[in-house]
């Protein structure tokens, strides 16, 4: 996302609610896989903890889907803000939500102030939730470990710090904790070795956004 438990029905595992209870999240008609999604539709993206405290809010416009998953763009000067902090963004991204896996990634152009080129948030509990004709909400949990490209730096694992805060803090499923860090490695491979979607694919899909 933008930075400047219990197994139960076919619809997968559930994860700690908006009030960090250990119920299903309960959002009416939400999904793994969005519904009747149009290209330029709004999506708004909401964040939260594992703990249900609000995280990031970032609008930003439906592109479409590949074998990926599904792609939306954040342009420049988007307000975006999460309880405390708020700006206003200063470069464009594209959001790639996955069909599968406990991630999200969003891939940045060169105007990003901090060079910071692909950011990975390992979350958990995607939904896609429609809440009026042409606008949708995108929830996820975000679990504080993220892999990150900059062109400065490379390609490392950060916030490992926050998360072993919030393993004990928050009460992680030790289960969800090791797969969530071995996903991070997997991740931090596949950004370094540029294997798809991180080996250019977000391009076409910027290019789509600004049209």
């Amino acid at each position: 996302m933008r930075r400047e438990g219990r197994l139960k029905d076919q619809r997968g595992p559930a994860y700690p609610g908006m009030l960090g209870d250990q119920h299903e999240t309960g959002h009416p008609g939400a999904t793994r896989t969005p519904q009747g999604l149009e290209p330029g539709q709004l999506v708004v993206a909401r964040n939260r903890k594992w703990n249900g405290k609000a995280h990031w809010v970032v609008p930003g416009r439906y592109l479409g889907e590949d074998g990926h998953g599904w792609w939306i763009f954040q342009g420049t000067n988007e307000f975006c803000s999460r309880p405390g902090a708020a700006f206003y963004t200063r470069s464009d991204a594209v959001l790639l939500v996955p069909r599968h896996g406990d991630w999200v990634a969003t891939f940045y152009d060169d105007a990003h102030p901090g060079g910071v080129r692909t950011y990975i948030d390992l979350a958990v509990g995607h939904e896609w939730n429609p809440i009026r004709p042409h606008v949708t909400e995108f929830h996820v949990i975000d679990m504080d470990l993220d892999v990150v490209s900059t062109a400065g730096r490379g390609v490392f694992i950060d916030d490992e710090d926050e998360f072993e805060d919030h393993r004990a803090a928050m009460n992680y499923p030790a289960a969800l904790a090791e797969s969530l860090e071995a996903s991070a490695a997997e991740l931090f491979q596949a950004v370094k070795a540029q294997q798809a979607p991180f080996d250019g694919t977000d391009v076409g899909w910027f290019t789509k956004g600004r049209i």
